[in-house]
């Protein structure tokens, strides 16, 4: 026997497998199959924990997650969990519990002095206190509150464990195991359905674990379910919540009954389920009643007790006794007696009942019409015995266990937090839900029926005066008179009451005593039961951990990375990166980490004085094509694009629907029907996006394409005097002003690689941009390098860009913060007159014109020796307290003249030549400072325009470029047989759009080249190596599996014509083939869509969100294997994901 009160015989407990465990310190025993709840009762243990706010003792109440009273941290150090219910948790070897909210023991609590100021710490006592000395509160009282706030302690170290999310879709879901769920799931596992059980218990069954006749029939059932191949049944897995559109999330305790999960196992796994019906089969609770002394260490629901004798083999006393106002309790009394617990007598509140009839002819003394009025001891001895109706003499009872009664509630917390309609039922005294046509409750849940007398509506004893509190909430100490003294104050509504007094707050929110509570009000305020209702339900139906919600979306996967193509050269070669939005950038190169401005300095310098290279393929790139492409971007554009010859680039400004800049950037025609716009790195989603809803839902009727090509290209800036001597030196294109001027575009060979080549500059230098497919950027940028090295080339980071972009005055996402209007910036001018387009009405508020707005402005530092930071506010002295203004960025100069830099200032271009003073107060800095023009460089712009010659330059010898490999998947051998397999894959890929009236065309085009046809919506078409996935309306992805890079869209351009737009994405994606019997349970954790073959088979496409990364999804064969294209710069971040979740089913790399 694992304790004294372990049963001879009985229960489901494994004997054979005995475990030991800790609860305090003590090593105490059980057995596998219990609970630590049983095996605490098993041993003898009574008082388990302290109650929050009286510091009460308290004991075992119940036997399910409804545990209102016996909490414990459970495990240590970086594990350590509070507030767990002792009634929850599955024993295992090993097993570490610690009482809570006691000091300095739990036998001896110094809190418990609480208890005697219990009258100056009634419900809503903080409302009320702590009013003065004000000076108090910052020292005494908040420090206070604070310390007694809460029940545990939660670990402080990082959670060592792992959790993810698997998401699910089903013909029905059954929640709940008892006899009335596993029913509906053989009806429908039989009809072929897809069927999800969860059950929260580790053991399915529900109430028939707890008769032994059943059992057989309970086995036979799970066995034909687990054949069943549609079925799925998942224990220790609580539902939490019911959501719009009948989305319920749930959790799976995967590996919580172990101490330690098991390597690449989940502790938890949060389940989001979106099932066509459900079936609500979560059974009755039974309630309390109010009474003195109701939490009492050996108080507990009749049901708990019987549960405890039929499934666990344990008495939870020796002599018990039972307060009760219905017959299904006395089922109870009869399981405890057959176990061999003596029954001191039943207390029924009614004044008589079949079922206490018969109990009295069992030899069971029966008091009717009668109730406790008091009970002694901790843990429980003796209970008073009082009449109901008449003044008569209390009769004192010896009992060590007083299982209490006061009838059963339907759990309904997934049925209110659906909005199903609540119904009073007079003779089950409860509230039953009422289903509808895609939710059914059955069993229990839909109202507990039974036969014999009535259960009686009994609530409360009304304490005498001296007499011990009658709690309705056990874990926050709310009292009945609590609630009374809500109504009296003003609270009596429900939902105020609950606030005031905390009554259904706690952890178990108010399971056992919710509709006690609304009685008590009721009864208050002279209105029935069914008129006050019940609280809102609200999720979460029971605590869940923030792990299993977060998933595997923590530390490096909180956020994906996004990786430029030359990531790895950048840090073999000392880049400092920094993270902006998902983008990791080089910050400035210094193989020894130094952050100073001095390797920034060094950067710029070479930008100013020879010639620098940066990586600037982080901008944003937008292929947009179309006869009415140019007319579609004069009315995105605050400026006029139409009229740009082609070969040629122009700045632009994009300004909101309200007036303000959204972006700005160039856009660059390359043929009379086909620009490429460049944007910020900062804005390029939400220009995107601005893009495509304005063709879609604006102007629908424009022959415009749009296509997001910022993974397609490597984009270098090549800047300084001598950027045409090392350009020339890797490109045949002309590059003499007179041939390639200022803002001129041409599609070139460069390094051998054919991209596109834009004089262009952010510097202030004479510059050009270099565009190549990302496939061929290290070998380019490698060319560039050694073309510079005669010149004394640098690459050059953020923090060089940045400076060299203040020098000159060019705003960037500082200035364009989503408040600055055209004229701010100092860009009034491009706004055009004629024409219109987006914001131009509301750019002329009187608002946006007022004199004193923030304007652009320079800032010089008065002082050499001081330093400006950004985020500086501008005063007119140091004494002043009003803001003008603030600086949105400061740098060093290169000439060594000190710190300027930019600011937005009230009539700022009115205060050029003024001094003001700049106030850091977060750094406790601050400097004198003269305003000027933003400008600092060239301010007549000559250096961009330099026309000197190239002169005789020596070319660059090149060895043939060929795309780059870098390998996406992450090296991490398993240690299990290989379910799934991964591998990657490089197709040529290709973009066609259709363009208005060209369908027929295309058909043909398509067919007569390539022999292919258009594929349905969502599905894939094949011609021997070429494959055609519909992305959408017009949209189709070509696939070349053995094509060269950029072959396949030169080929479709040829054969399709005018009939559709072709854009090249040969390097726009990493592509990765995932394979075995587990590849759709891999997806599944990913994966929002419906994968199950008879919705997503052989030949589908999607285009979803994985891991908060766009993926598209291609089913390539039923075995099952599938494509997944992600964006190329978050492909390793997505590969990443890929191979941890998939490591517990064992993974192969290819």
């Amino acid at each position: 026997m694992s304790g004294p009160y372990r049963l001879a015989e009985g229960g489901q407990i494994d004997r054979g497998k005995p475990l030991s465990f800790r609860f305090d310190g003590k090593i105490l025993h059980g057995y596998r199959g219990d609970t630590l709840a049983s095996a605490l009762l098993a041993n003898g243990v009574r008082i388990v924990g302290r109650s929050f706010k009286y510091h009460r003792p308290r004991g075992i109440f119940t036997a399910g997650a409804e545990e209102p009273s016996a909490l414990v941290e459970l495990r240590a150090g970086a594990r350590r969990e509070p507030n767990i219910p002792v009634t929850t948790i599955e024993l295992f070897e090993g097993l570490e519990a610690v009482s809570q909210n006691r000091w300095p023991t739990l036998g001896f609590d110094l809190g418990a002095v609480n208890g005697w100021l219990s009258p100056f710490l009634p419900a809503g006592f903080y409302y009320k206190t702590f009013m003065w000395p004000a000076a108090w509160w910052e020292k005494v009282y908040e420090p206070l509150i604070r310390r007694a706030a809460g029940l545990g302690r939660a670990a402080r170290e990082p959670d060592p464990d792992s959790y993810d999310t698997m998401h699910a879709h089903c013909d029905l879901l059954i929640v709940g195991s008892g006899p009335s769920g596993l029913d509906s799931a053989l009806a429908a596992g039989r009809a072929g359905q897809r069927v999800i059980v969860l059950e929260q218990d580790f053991a399915f069954g529900g109430s028939a674990l707890l008769d032994p006749a059943a059992r057989d029939d309970l086995t036979d059932k799970l066995a034909e379910l687990a054949a069943l191949p549609e079925v799925t049944l998942l224990n220790r897995t609580g539902a939490y919540g019911l959501y719009d559109g009948l989305v319920v999330g749930a959790v799976e305790r995967v590996a919580d009954h172990r101490a330690v999960p098991r390597p690449h196992e989940v502790r938890q796994r949060q389940w989001i389920i979106r099932p066509g019906r459900i079936v609500l089969a979560t059974g009755a609770q039974e309630r309390l009643i109010a009474f003195p002394g109701n939490d009492r260490p050996g108080v507990m629901l009749a049901s708990a007790a019987a549960t405890y004798v039929a499934r666990f083999g344990v008495a939870p006393g020796r002599r018990a006794a039972f307060f009760v106002n219905n017959d299904r309790a006395y089922a109870s009394a009869r399981q405890l007696a057959a176990a061999g617990v003596e029954i001191a007598g039943i207390i029924d509140t009614r004044p008589d009942s079949a079922a206490g009839r018969e109990a009295e002819r069992s030899g069971i003394p029966v008091w009717f019409g009668s109730q406790v009025s008091a009970t002694e001891g901790a843990p429980l001895h003796v209970l008073t015995i009082t009449p109901v109706a008449a003044r008569l003499r209390p009769q004192m009872l010896l009992a060590d266990l007083l299982c209490i009664s006061g009838g059963h509630d339907p759990r309904l917390q997934l049925a209110g937090q659906a909005r199903l309609p609540f119904e009073w039922d007079d003779k089950a005294v409860a509230f039953r839900a009422r289903g509808n046509d895609r939710i059914e409750i059955v069993g229990d849940a839909a109202g507990v029926e039974g036969e014999g007398t009535p259960p009686q509506p009994f609530w409360e004893v009304r304490p005498s005066r001296g007499a011990s509190k009658a709690f309705v909430d056990l874990q926050h100490d709310v009292t009945a008179d609590d609630l009374r003294l809500a109504v009296r104050e003003g609270y009596a509504h429900v939902e105020h009451a609950k606030r005031y007094t905390t009554h259904g707050m706690a952890t178990d929110q108010g399971k056992t005593g919710g509709l006690v509570g609304s009685a008590i009000l009721a009864a208050e305020k002279g209105e029935s039961l069914a008129e006050t209702g019940l609280p809102t339900s609200r999720p979460y139906a029971s605590p869940v951990s923030f792990g299993a919600l977060a998933g595997a979306e923590t530390g490096e996967h909180f956020r994906p990375k996004r990786r430029l193509a030359l990531h790895d050269w950048h840090s073999r070669h000392g880049a400092v990166f920094v993270r902006l939005g998902l983008w990791l950038r080089p910050l400035v190169y210094s193989p020894s980490r130094d952050t100073s401005w001095a390797p920034v300095l060094a950067e710029a310098k070479a930008v100013r004085e020879a010639v620098g290279v940066t990586d600037a393929s982080s901008l944003g790139k937008i292929d947009i094509q179309g006869r009415d492409a140019g007319a579609f971007l004069d009315r995105i554009y605050a400026n006029t694009f139409s009229s740009l010859p082609v070969g040629r680039a122009r700045y632009g400004l994009m300004l909101r629907e309200d007036g303000i800049v959204l972006d700005d950037g160039t856009t660059s025609r390359l043929a009379e029907d086909h620009y490429f716009v460049t944007t910020t790195t900062a804005n390029a989603g939400p220009v995107l996006e601005h893009l495509e809803f304005h063709h879609q839902a604006v102007w629908p009727d424009l022959d415009v394409e749009i296509t997001n090509v910022a993974d397609q290209w490597a984009t270098f800036a090549v800047a300084g005097p001598k950027a045409r001597a090392v350009l020339a030196r890797i490109t045949s294109q002309d590059l003499d002003d007179a041939a390639f001027p200022f803002m001129a575009v041409a599609e070139a060979v460069i390094a051998g690689v054919s991209g596109r080549l834009f004089r262009i500059s952010f510097s202030g230098e004479l510059a050009y941009e270099v565009s190549v497919p990302s496939g061929h950027a290290e070998p380019v940028w490698e060319a560039i390098l050694g073309a510079g090295k005669p010149f004394g080339i640098k690459p050059y980071g953020l923090d060089a860009l940045n400076l060299l972009r203040i020098e000159k005055g060019h705003v960037a996402g500082s200035e364009l913060n989503g408040q600055t209007t055209a004229a701010d910036l100092g860009l009034g001018r491009m706004l055009k007159k004629k024409g219109d387009y987006v914001g131009r009405v509301l750019a002329g508020r009187p608002g946006l014109a007022d004199p004193g707005r923030l304007v652009l402005v320079g800032v010089k530092v008065d002082d050499p020796g001081r330093k400006l930071r950004a985020g500086a506010h501008l005063t007119a002295t140091p004494e002043s307290k009003e803001s003008l203004g603030f600086v949105t960025a400061a740098c060093p100069t290169t000439e060594g003249k000190g710190f300027i830099g930019l600011a937005l200032l009230r009539g700022g271009r009115e205060r050029i030549g003024q001094r003001l003073h700049a106030a850091d107060p977060v750094r406790g800095e601050a400097c004198d400072v003269t305003i000027v023009s933003p400008h600092f460089v060239d301010p007549d712009n000559l250096r961009v325009k330099d026309a000197s010659p190239v002169g005789a330059v020596e070319p660059l010898v090149l060895p043939r470029s060929v795309p780059g490999h870098h390998a996406l998947i992450p090296d991490r051998p398993s240690d299990r047989v290989a379910e799934v397999q991964l591998a990657e894959r490089s197709p040529d890929i290709a973009e066609i759009k259709l363009r208005r009236g060209g369908e027929a065309g295309l058909r043909r085009a398509l067919q007569a080249e390539f022999g292919l046809d258009l594929p349905e919506p969502g599905r894939s078409a094949v011609s021997g190596a070429l494959k055609l996935l519909s992305l959408g309306p017009g949209d189709w992805l070509v696939l070349d599996k053995h094509g060269r890079p950029g072959s396949l869209a030169v080929s479709l351009k040829h054969a399709l014509g005018e009939s559709a737009s072709v854009v090249d994405l040969s390097s726009a994606f990493g592509v990765l083939r995932l394979s075995g019997p587990k590849a759709r349970s891999v997806l599944m954790k990913l994966c929002r869509i419906d994968l199950h073959p008879r919705v997503f088979g052989q030949g589908h496409v999607a285009r979803t969100l994985m891991a908060q990364i766009p993926v598209l999804l291609h089913q390539v064969s039923d075995e099952p294997a599938y494509d997944l294209f992600a964006p190329s710069t978050l492909a390793q971040a997505f590969a990443e994901v890929l191979v941890e979740s998939a490591a517990e089913y064992g993974l192969r790399l290819d």
